[in-house]
């Protein structure tokens, strides 16, 4: 399952054209996906390009679109049913090329030692707090920037 995929080029806050960042978000939870775009907006600050969300559902769907695309950020729901976020971050770490950064969901703060297992760049607890996934999602962009 698909997002928005289109290819947007903008004008920053300078002048100089940046492309949108590509993000990957990973559930097999429709409304856990769709809590992290709320969270997170169309776009990180006033002026910055639009965020090109792109959704996936199945484990299979992630390591097809992590190995065969670029992005600038997964995002991984680390209590998804199927296969966890935590072993599909750890994975993907282990078998791709410069892998993007990946911001986990945990189940609860104490899940964070978890996520440094699964060498997981960010970490965000539920209940999702809008500021503080939006200020994990804007720290692991910059750092791709």
């Amino acid at each position: 399952m698909t997002g928005m995929t289109t290819d947007v080029t903008s004008a920053g806050a300078d002048g100089v054209a940046t492309s949108s960042p590509r993000v990957l978000l990973y559930s097999d939870d429709r409304t856990v996906r769709e809590q992290v775009r709320l969270a997170v907006g169309p776009r990180l600050h006033a002026g910055a390009p639009d965020i090109e969300w792109t959704e996936a559902a199945t484990p299979a769907a992630v390591v097809d679109k992590a190995d065969n695309e670029k992005w600038d950020l997964l995002v991984l729901d680390g209590e998804a049913d199927q296969t966890g976020g935590m072993g599909l971050c750890r994975q993907l770490k282990n078998e791709i090329y410069e892998c993007p950064p990946v911001l986990v969901l945990t189940g609860r703060p104490e899940d964070a030692w978890l996520a440094s297992w699964s060498l997981a760049d960010g970490v965000a607890s539920r209940p999702l707090d809008a500021i503080k996934v939006q200020e994990a999602v804007a720290k692991l962009l910059a750092g791709t920037a």
